[in-house]
């Protein structure tokens, strides 16, 4: 093959050498604008995985980047100058000009012809000469550029401001070092690359950035090579504390705003895209470096294994492209996180380095157990003495029992919490799940059996399907309501049973179908319309929920005192069907959510324009629900955090949204996204709506006491116990899991090894608390540990040029920096 590469980076060098390797016969010519020794950045980080696929294709190239490389396995978090160290992470990292140096070294000596100061020539002549050209020229890809069309590129370019330094202060392990200063937060993402130096990353929000009087040089246009120098001056006087005397080193430093690159295809014909052309991540979850390697590793692969370039091309992007995607999934969480986080200035210092270390989602508690448990027995203690604290604060009811006090080594999901003056044994609730089997409206023995089945399983709360106010509110003839006594001696039989036969609560979810109703079940035809038409259905405006839905008709006052009316009858009932909660439902595109989203309401009048006026008739629906239900049954609101369409609600309106219903007198906020339209385009994930409920918890609800309920993909105790300690809800509701699993709760007690209160087998079920055997019951199970765990595989290993190899075992919360000892020779590591 001949192949043309422009950029001589380290992917497109990476990707030479290998071709060479697989093919001596292979013409590889590589295109490199800069002189050989142009490299901008300090340092360079890869994981254990990247290191093992390097050491498979090339064990010349990984024997050389072997001796270059600082290991460590340590994350210190500072905050304002109070330190906690994490171990059992696992880091290797080098100097990137060493790395680059390797890299020509070994396409020199494979035979590959870099032309350096030098243009690529013309894409479409490199086309009608070459095999196959691969675009490996950055961020700004001119060969991107020019074939937009196809590639379909789009660019994010994200709200931070950041500055890439270096320091020849040489970090013993990777750095996150936050200043809550009087401008703002800012933070320092740091980590050693060689016995001389370390990356020095500052990062802060642009408003933050413009408070502090770094866009002083803004206009200013440095030729490149020339640094930011009034930055330099006031990072260094920022930072004085963190810096410790040490230099500031520049390498073309300037501010930048980071960038998402993503691109709907990586080929066209006979032209591919690699690296940063092709996609970034931010550099708070990894390294550009390491994907573009990985990228070049993948593409050689494939250009071995198949017959063709076109057919190796399509496998390439196969292979790598849900890879970065789920890569560039993480990094915008990780990025958001520290967009926002002076969102966390006021959080207790654990549950901060917790929530940092968790921002991506990719590391949970258990993941951190397994590395650092002192660590995370810490963070589960600490959560327990906050909690302890939260509940001594909290109202209480009168008639109600005392909780259990907590434990400290409980896993947070079974720490009891409080709803308004409700009292729960755990933090687990079944989320509301439509079921369609109600007969006129009736609950019948399949409720029972469904939300029964779900209290004895341990859920601390169990909250009914939406149950609507009216019979032209229900979503289809399925659904069941409260609108008669007969509804209510039905539901009444259910809450008897729970109360009765377990110790969870059980709550009601109140709702109008509005512009979403007389459809058909679920299984016959999601949001299909009645064949009849059945009745008719209203919205604050006459627009359809989507193609082929119901045309509503536009309420008028007269409609909007009988839904009033209607939701008020049906909280009394509630209330004397025995349910111990009460919740509106305002998401999710039903009739108060629809009033609440400008996609949905249109009018001119009083309820609708301005989110003032479109929270006026669900406010009034809130009112009317509270005025009839006792003081000591919290009633709480679910809502919409975004509508996911332009135009629609975002989380910035979910969080003045809350702010209503709390001063209302909301006593939680049940945080759900999307549903409003059938045009939204949600992007699905694990826990992917989890974020809007920490906004609104740190935003508006925390500081009022009011507990947040997250829900949304949240399906391990994993997830449940990582949100909770990181302080992102109070509660984390499960839906289809609890369908999988009606006993999810007692089985992930069992499987964490809790056997308290919060998690409490029914007694006929008790001879079945413990796991059952596995089909494997011959192993012998390790009895006595002769070495210390240090020993086997070290947790702590610190960046300590020249210093006796050693175990270290931090305290895990230091005051100031750990000392700098004279660089030398790197240790050696064996974990």
């Amino acid at each position: 093959m001949r192949i043309a590469v422009v950029g001589g980076g380290p992917g497109g060098l990476y990707l030479a050498a290998l071709m060479k390797q697989l093919d001596p016969a292979h013409e590889v010519t590589v295109w490199e604008r800069n002189t050989p020794d142009d490299t901008f950045g300090f340092g360079v980080v890869f994981s254990d995985e990247t290191l093992g696929g390097i050491e498979n294709a090339d064990t010349t190239i990984h024997a050389a980047m072997e001796r270059q490389f600082a290991r460590w396995t340590d994350i210190d978090v500072t905050v304002d100058g109070r330190s906690s160290t994490i171990g059992g992470q696992g880091f290797a990292a080098m100097s990137r000009k060493e790395l680059l140096r390797l890299l020509q070294e070994r396409a020199a000596e494979l035979g590959v012809v870099v032309h350096y100061r030098t243009e690529a020539p013309d894409t479409e002549e490199l086309r009608a000469t070459h095999d196959l050209v691969v675009a490996a020229d950055g961020l700004n890809s001119q060969v991107r550029t020019r074939y937009a069309d196809a590639f379909g590129p789009s660019l994010d370019r994200r709200h931070n401001k950041y500055i890439w330094f270096g320091t020849d202060l040489v970090f013993e392990a990777f750095q996150f070092i936050v200043r809550n200063t009087e401008f703002g937060t800012m933070q320092i993402h740091g980590y050693p690359y060689s016995d001389r130096g370390s990356t020095f990353i500052v990062e802060m929000h642009e408003d933050v950035w413009r408070a502090a009087g770094f866009d002083r040089t803004e206009h200013e246009v440095f030729p490149p090579g020339v640094s930011d120098e009034y930055a330099v001056q006031r990072v260094a006087e920022i930072f004085a504390d963190d810096l410790h005397g040490h230099r500031i080193l520049t390498n073309n430093s300037k501010w930048i705003s980071f960038t998402t690159v993503r691109n709907e295809s990586w080929h066209h014909g006979n032209v591919v895209l690699l690296g940063d052309a092709a996609h970034t991540a931010h550099f708070s979850i990894g390294s550009g470096t390491k994907l573009a390697m990985e990228d070049a590793l993948a593409l050689a692969a494939c250009l071995h294994e198949h017959p063709t370039v076109e057919a190796a091309l399509t496998a390439y992007q196969e292979e790598r492209k849900p890879v970065v995607e789920s890569t560039q999934r993480a990094a915008q969480a990780s990025l958001e996180w520290f967009e926002n986080i002076g969102m966390y200035a006021g959080q207790d210092h654990d549950a901060f380095v917790f929530n940092l270390l968790t921002r991506s989602r990719r590391i949970t508690f258990e993941n951190l157990k397994e590395r650092d448990a002192e660590f995370a027995a810490r963070i589960q203690a600490a959560y327990a003495r906050e909690v302890a604290r939260d509940l001594a604060a909290a109202p209480t009811a009168g008639d109600s029992a005392a909780v259990s006090s907590p434990d400290e080594e409980a896993p947070a999901m079974f720490q009891p919490v409080r709803i308004g003056a409700l009292e729960l044994k755990n933090r687990v609730v079944l989320s509301p799940m439509d079921m369609y089997s109600a007969v006129d409206g009736v609950p019948g023995e399949f409720h029972l059996v469904h939300l029964g089945s779900k209290a004895l399983g341990g859920a601390g709360l169990v909250m009914s399907e939406m149950t609507c106010v009216s019979p032209e509110g229900r979503i289809t003839l399925g659904c069941p309501g409260l609108w008669d006594d007969e509804q209510r001696d039905a539901w009444a039989r259910i809450t008897r049973f729970v109360h009765e036969r377990s110790t969870a609560k059980i709550g009601l979810q109140l709702g109008h179908s509005g512009r979403k109703g007389s459809t058909k079940l679920m299984w016959e035809g999601m949001d299909e319309p009645l064949p009849d038409g059945n009745w008719e259905v209203v919205g604050p405006s006459a627009l359809p929920y989507g193609e082929a839905t119901h045309v509503p008709r536009e309420m008028t006052r007269a409609d909007m005192d009988t839904v009033v009316a209607d939701f008020r009858d049906a909280a009394r009932r509630g209330v004397e069907a025995g349910f111990d909660l009460v919740e509106v439902h305002a998401a999710h595109g039903y009739l108060l959510s629809s009033f609440l989203s400008p996609v949905s309401n249109v009018r001119t009048d009083e309820y609708g324009g301005s989110l003032e006026n479109r929270l006026r008739f669900p406010l009034e629906v809130f009112d009317a629900v509270r005025e009839v239900v006792p003081e000591q049954v919290p009633v709480t609101v679910r809502i919409s955090a975004t509508d996911w369409v332009p135009d629609g609600n975002t989380e910035h309106d979910a969080v003045e949204i809350a702010r209503a219903f709390i001063e209302h007198g909301a006593a939680a906020i049940d945080v759900s996204s999307g549903q409003v339209t059938q045009d939204e385009r949600p992007a699905f994930g694990r826990s992917y709506q989890t974020p809007f409920a920490d906004r609104i918890r740190h935003e508006v609800a925390g500081p009022a006491g009011v507990a947040v309920i997250a829900v949304g993909a949240i399906s391990s105790y994993d997830d449940v116990n990582s949100i909770l300690l990181a302080g992102r809800a109070d509660l984390c509701a499960l839906g289809r899991t609890h369908l999988y699993d009606p006993q999810w709760t007692l089985h992930a007690a069992a499987e964490q090894g809790y056997a308290g209160p919060a998690a409490e087998w029914p007694d006929p079920w008790k001879a079945g608390r413990r796991r059952p055997p596995t089909s494997r019951t011959d192993r012998v199970p390790p009895r006595l540990a002769l070495l210390r765990e240090g020993e086997q595989g070290q947790v702590h290993l610190r960046w300590r040029p020249g210093a006796p190899a050693a175990v270290d075992d931090p305290s895990g919360d230091q005051a100031g920096h750990p000392a700098q000892p004279t660089p030398a020779a790197p240790e050696t590591v064996s974990a």
